[in-house]
């Protein structure tokens, strides 16, 4: 029985930019080594997996090596085509059981706005891997707290200026030693008050285009330090991604728009 697949650029108003996302409707849960083998086909950054549960939707995502417990750019997608394919009303609140609690989701003009958890980030001491992996000093480095359902941390780096994050070429290699992602930041210039890069070569991806759930640490670490509670950051990868982000206390509203690039079905 075939099964609806899309491709879909998330966090940009353009398609081929952004960052690509696949989503695969789904009537119930296939198993885990079939999800992990279709995600593995698209390589892609992350496939999203959307199944109906009640008024809501269970929705789970993997990347091309492993099942990964958060991920935003994967939940605009998933968002996106039900609104997009008229699944849910334009006008509703989509609901998203997952690993990392429930997420929320709504359409609000062109884009859509997502309610996802908070992030901190405590100071750590610098693992020389970190160091000598991105080859520059960074001005702070903490990790995300308390650890991911599955354990999974990011160390966030924050770098002296934007062009040194723009111009950073690291040794994924030392990268892959480490037990987490890597998220490099700077306060920006122009219309967005940060930049960042996010490296997960440890879960197959050497660098993610635009990531969402990295957002949810970068908004609780740079909120407080800009004096701002709503802000734009730019993610400065090849493609590049804008997202709009709003600070609640433990809760990080991430808004951004999407574009469909491919929809098809999968014949196995």
């Amino acid at each position: 029985m075939s099964v609806p697949l899309f491709i879909v650029d998330a966090f940009t108003r353009a398609p081929f930019a952004g960052n690509p996302a696949g989503v695969c409707l789904l009537q119930a849960w296939r198993s885990d080594s079939w999800m992990q083998a279709l995600a593995a086909e698209m390589n892609l950054a992350e496939t999203a997996f959307v199944v109906p549960d009640g008024s809501r939707f269970g929705l789970r995502w993997f990347t091309p090596a492993v099942e990964v417990p958060l991920c935003g750019h994967a939940t605009l997608a998933s968002a996106h085509v039900l609104f997009d394919t008229h699944r849910v009303p334009e006008d509703s609140t989509v609901g998203f059981l997952t690993a990392s609690g429930e997420l929320r989701a709504r359409r609000a003009g062109g884009r859509i706005d997502m309610d996802f958890p908070s992030v901190p980030v405590a100071a750590c001491d610098w693992p020389p891997a970190l160091v000598a992996a991105l080859g520059v000093t960074p001005v702070f480095v903490g990790r995300t707290v308390p650890p991911g359902p599955r354990g999974e941390v990011n160390y966030l780096c924050e770098l002296q200026d934007p062009a040194t994050v723009r111009a950073l070429s690291p040794d994924f290699a030392q990268l892959r030693t480490l037990d987490g992602g890597v998220i490099v930041t700077a306060r920006g210039t122009g219309p967005h008050a940060i930049v960042s890069r996010y490296f997960a070569p440890g879960v197959g991806i050497d660098e993610d285009p635009v990531t969402g759930s990295a957002h949810c640490a970068l908004a609780r670490y740079w909120a407080p330090l800009l004096g701002l509670h709503h802000f734009l950051a730019w993610q400065a990868s090849a493609r590049g991604g804008e997202l709009e982000l709003t600070l609640r206390g433990d809760r990080v509203q991430l808004a951004g728009h999407a574009v469909t690039v491919l929809s098809g079905e999968c014949q196995v």
